[in-house]
């Protein structure tokens, strides 16, 4: 079901997490509306992704509307952005090379978000 740019704004009400909701009103800014009714749900339902998971993916380029965990091991480049990162997972993706970053840096400097793969 598609949503609304009303509907979003009546959800970011319902946040508490100033840089949560920046990163809504981002989205929602650059008509990136499913990304927002994504990022507007609950945190408990949003996911959780370990390395080992990343690791088997092809894509170069990926968005995690959740957080980024430290199981398992990864061994590519990968540009990965992600409401959260537990710092054992900062630590092991930097030293595979990989690049990370919030989902708000990730819309401005790629509006449309071309060529990333949406996890959720």
């Amino acid at each position: 079901m598609r949503i609304t740019k009303t509907q979003l704004s009546k959800r970011i009400k319902k946040k508490t997490n100033p840089e949560l909701v920046e990163t809504i009103k981002l989205a929602k800014k650059n008509n990136l509306l499913e990304l927002g009714k994504r990022l507007s749900k609950p945190t408990r339902l949003q996911k959780k992704i370990n390395l080992d998971e990343l690791n088997k993916l092809k894509e170069e380029k990926v968005l995690i509307v959740g957080k980024v965990l430290s199981k398992g091991e990864i061994n590519k480049k990968m540009k990965i952005a992600a409401l959260g990162f537990s710092e054992k997972a900062k630590e092991k993706l930097e030293k595979a090379g990989c690049k990370i970053f919030t989902i708000k840096h990730a819309i401005e400097k790629n509006n449309n978000l071309d060529g990333v793969k949406i996890l959720d």
